[in-house]
């Protein structure tokens, strides 16, 4: 899985592999590690969500994904998932998981 963080957008990218280990898990993650730091970033499955969500607590950087479209992911063409932004509030986080 990569991610891409530029200005106030976070884009994950999975494989094929990890969509499919998505879907069994209800989880993927991935670890930065620095000198004195580790980032991690993690795409994780969630109940009573209908669109992404995202927290960043302990160097870690959560992307929720809605429990209900977890399965049906893995098994349709669809390539991605986006949040409602608004784009005329500059504090708005636009996530994007392909």
């Amino acid at each position: 899985m990569k991610i891409r963080i530029k200005g106030n957008s976070v884009r994950l990218r999975l494989t094929k592999t990890e969509v499919e280990s998505f879907h069994k898990e209800g989880k993927n993650l991935e670890t930065v590690r620095f000198a004195n730091k580790t980032l991690t970033y993690d795409l994780e499955a969630k109940e009573n969500i209908t669109s992404l969500k995202s927290d960043y607590r302990d160097d870690t950087i959560t992307i929720y994904f809605p429990e209900q479209e977890r399965h049906t992911w893995a098994t349709s063409e669809r390539v991605g998932y986006s949040n409602e932004v608004d784009w005329n509030d500059p504090t708005a986080l636009s996530i994007l998981v392909e």
